[in-house]
């Protein structure tokens, strides 16, 4: 693995463990060279169905564009590596069990605001903001309401089991 900083070929690892419910490792590394420390992450390469665009247009799947956007819609919220790789996993898992070729893109920005919206409700209605255009305030008020309508909805249903 090349240091991200130096661009030794050589570094040496000094933890693993198993990040993404068990279907990735996370490994800790440093550099034989600088002795500066990074992280990366391994896991299979699975073949992912290709994306219909709303266009019509038909594109590979994108791993680095869902994680640009997600790592967007996250900034400087209280998410740790482990939980967006964990995420960006889940998302592909699930794109991956429609069992399709070809998977509309409607298909997995829907996929991405459910995975968001479990993970943090400030990243979701920025997600959402993009993912649906808002043009308004107004817009951002009635999604926001419709999330805590569901919320509500979703308390009193735990209360009455």
């Amino acid at each position: 693995m090349h240091c991200p900083f130096c661009d030794t070929p050589d570094s040496r690892v000094i933890d693993s463990r198993l990040a993404a419910q068990g279907a990735q490792i996370r490994r800790r590394r440093e550099c034989i060279q600088c002795c500066e420390r990074f992280t990366t992450f391994e896991s299979y390469e699975m073949v992912m169905p290709r994306v219909i665009k709303s266009n019509g247009r038909n594109e590979p799947f994108d791993e680095q564009k869902l994680r640009r956007s997600l790592m967007h819609a996250l900034q400087k919220r209280p998410v740790t590596q482990e939980q967006i790789e964990a995420t960006l996993f889940d998302i592909q898992q699930q794109i991956r069990r429609l069992g399709e070729r070809d998977v509309k893109s409607f298909t997995i920005g829907e996929i991405v605001m459910q995975a968001l919206y479990a993970l943090d409700h400030v990243a979701y209605i920025r997600f959402a903001s993009v993912y649906h255009d808002f043009q308004n305030v107004d817009a951002f008020h009635k999604h926001i309401a419709q999330m805590q309508q569901h919320e509500m909805s979703q308390t009193e249903q735990q209360l009455h089991d």
